[in-house]
């Protein structure tokens, strides 16, 4: 069977961890567990930036948004996972794919500004502390996550765009657990070199870009922070810088792995685990470390479920 875009289209097998039976049930339990991690951390993140007044500050504006991302980007790929996971029946439909393929690029872009912009500011808030204020100010910070948004919704109109309106060969086994530009390429019945370009193109803008500039502005809070005099405070920031790195590294890393290395370089699995750490991993590592290791948080948990103990009585 041949597939164009003008015909109908039934849909996709997702070929996933299928030729690994008994990896999909250690996969379904690790992941499920993540994902449901996942949920209740960054769930309770954007209650406690919205229920607290003093975490109404540019940097948990930022990191509620993160965290909405995050529950969307995961939830966009992981249920119909562990659908494929759980049972026999692989398939999805292709308006399924579809939403998939849109939803989650729109998403996945979205945090790649949006890393970018936390960390412009933290630069602010470590290397220019007395004009922070009058720097990010509201009207700003709005500015900036609408950026991040309007960036991602963009490049999922124009890549996704692209790449459905490729006429689709009659082998509709995506080799991979969701359906994402560079594996849809494959299916492509005539040459793609075109949307390589366009999608390598995306690909810095929205990787390297981004990475290079967090990169830069952690270079400059280091060197801020080795100017403190105090040891203590110098370690206290490099963990939160270190860690915050943590994310941004598996974050980027696994992506750029996947977007900008050659398809042939790899093998069929390697792309397929280095996904689940930028899908299910990162997810569940950004609530983990911007909450267990912040102490402004931990402390509106506790007024919060003070307050909560308190009008149950």
């Amino acid at each position: 069977m041949w597939w164009t875009n003008g015909s109908a289209l039934p849909g996709f097998v997702l070929m996933g961890f299928s030729d690994r039976p008994q990896l999909e049930q250690v996969l379904f339990g690790v992941i499920l567990l993540l994902y449901l991690t996942t949920l209740v951390g960054n769930t309770t993140i954007i209650v406690m930036t919205l229920s607290d007044a003093k975490l109404r500050t540019p940097m948990y504006f930022f990191l509620s948004h993160l965290s909405f991302l995050d529950l969307c980007f995961t939830s966009s790929i992981v249920p119909q996972l562990l659908v494929n996971l759980g049972g026999a029946d692989k398939s999805i439909s292709y308006g399924g794919c579809v939403v998939q393929l849109y939803v989650s690029l729109a998403l996945g872009s979205t945090e790649c500004v949006l890393l970018a912009v936390m960390s412009y500011d933290r630069y602010v808030a470590v290397c220019r502390p007395l004009h922070y204020a009058s720097v990010m100010h509201p009207r700003l910070c709005h500015a900036l996550a609408s950026l991040a948004w309007l960036s991602g919704v963009a490049t999922t109109l124009v890549q996704s765009t692209l790449t459905l309106q490729l006429p689709l060969c009659g082998h509709c086994l995506v080799d991979h657990f969701f359906c994402e530009v560079p594996v849809l390429l494959k299916l492509a019945c005539v040459d793609t070199t075109f949307n390589e370009a366009e999608l390598f193109v995306a690909s810095v803008l929205f990787l390297l870009v981004p990475v290079s500039f967090i990169l830069g502005s952690y270079g400059l809070i280091a060197r801020a922070v080795l100017s403190i005099s105090s040891g203590e405070g110098r370690r206290k920031a490099f963990g939160t810088c270190s860690s915050h790195l943590l994310v941004v590294v598996i974050f980027y890393g696994t992506i750029i792995f996947m977007y900008l290395q050659p398809a042939k370089s790899r093998s069929k699995d390697q792309g397929k685990f280095v996904s689940l750490f930028y899908t299910v991993v990162t997810p569940v590592l950004n609530p983990l470390i911007y909450t267990l290791r912040n102490k402004e948080m931990k402390m509106a948990l506790k007024r919060v479920l003070g307050t909560a103990s308190w009008g149950a009585f």
